[in-house]
């Protein structure tokens, strides 16, 4: 197959790494991928020196015609069946490319998390009517979409996934007491990791009052001091860790030295952060929200849930877990085994080609 992936974001986030991961499975079972993003982004380098075939690219709007042209040369030189846009200029352009010069591709959205605004009727009509499908990335996303007006039957759900093997490593100890030195942590602290953008971290500030002093939260993906004011008014601030934005690859020794993750987040349509976490054998709590509830399970199978804006129920899970070392084991080996059955990027490549090659065989027919 022949697929270009396109999308003007890349930058640090979950999201990036999955369409990476997707990009050089694919390429790695021998299909033909190219993805287009800026030159710039994280993505770009992620993708440097693989089979996948780069393409820079620039996004100034929707309606740029520029980038439409782009569009066009790539699926005639490259020869393109399929596009599958991952963000919203690229899904627009990608859909006015294919208008402008009749380009006998079949279009694929991506969406990744449920935005401030799903749009109204006519973009919902634009979406469904120019596209083969619309790819949901946990079943909770796509019911938020289907109360949202899309028809189910336009939606197909495909997971993150992520490959096993980048937790096989072993952090050395002196590793993790220069980053607990880094980071100004005692051997008394215990460390709660939140790894995520902004996302509702006011919950797990709001949280720290109620729990005891040893306890310090590292706020991994935001800037520093970002809230400074939330936590000076909650006396907590000198228990706040700000790490900023952190590779990957550094990334799992933060993990090693955490005691368990908090995501608090209720914009995330999957929840990436929380599976890095069961691959490093650190228990999870994320809020009973949209793709969250896919990744620890309704009935708490690999985790724990609390319900948005109920900070005595934080509290409580995450006493839970410091309390009773027996639960923190029993969720640690399963979110192993969960990373391993339900989240590996095996499955999500293997579910993409499928999904891919089905819809070649209905667009061919057409």
């Amino acid at each position: 197959m022949n697929i270009l992936i396109i999308t003007y974001q890349g930058d640090v986030a979950g999201s990036t790494y999955s369409i990476s991961y997707l990009a050089k499975g694919l390429s790695e079972r021998g299909h033909h991928i190219c993805v287009a993003c800026r030159r710039e982004s994280l993505l770009y380098r992620l993708l440097t020196d693989t089979a996948v075939v780069l393409i820079p690219m620039t996004f100034r709007s929707k309606w740029d015609s520029l980038a439409m042209q782009k569009i066009r040369d790539i699926v005639i030189q490259h020869h393109i069946q399929i596009i599958n846009a991952q963000s919203s200029k690229d899904r627009y352009l990608s859909i006015f490319a294919k208008w402008r010069y009749r380009l006998p591709v079949a279009i694929v959205h991506t969406r990744r998390q449920k935005p401030e605004s799903m749009g109204g009727y006519l973009q919902r009509q634009f979406y469904v009517h120019n596209t083969a499908k619309i790819v949901a990335i946990s079943s909770e996303l796509k019911k938020e979409m289907v109360r949202n007006g899309f028809p189910e039957h336009h939606l197909q759900v495909i997971m993150n996934g992520i490959d096993p093997q980048k937790f096989a490593v072993d952090i050395p100890k002196e590793k993790q007491e220069q980053l607990r030195q880094h980071l100004q942590l005692s051997s008394a602290d215990t460390v709660i990791l939140c790894v995520a953008r902004r996302k509702n971290q006011e919950q797990l500030i709001a949280a720290l009052p109620f729990l005891a002093n040893s306890i310090k939260v590292v706020l991994v993906g935001v800037a520093a001091d970002s809230y400074s004011d939330l936590a000076q008014k909650l006396g907590v601030a000198n228990r706040l860790r700000y790490a900023g934005v952190v590779p990957f690859e550094e990334l799992l020794a933060y993990y090693s030295i955490a005691t368990l993750k908090v995501l608090p987040s209720t914009m995330d349509g999957f929840g990436m952060a929380l599976i890095e976490a069961m691959g490093m054998g650190v228990p999870v709590i994320g809020t009973r929200s949209q793709g969250i509830i896919d990744v620890i399970g309704a009935d708490e199978k690999n985790g724990l849930l609390f319900d948005d804006n109920n900070i005595p129920q934080l509290v409580q899970q995450i006493q839970r877990f410091l309390s009773d070392e027996m639960l923190r084991k029993h969720y640690i080996e399963q979110g192993k085994k969960a990373l391993v059955e339900q989240f590996s990027i095996q499955r999500t490549i293997q579910e993409y080609e499928q999904f891919f090659q089905t819809l070649l065989v209905k667009h061919t027919k057409q």
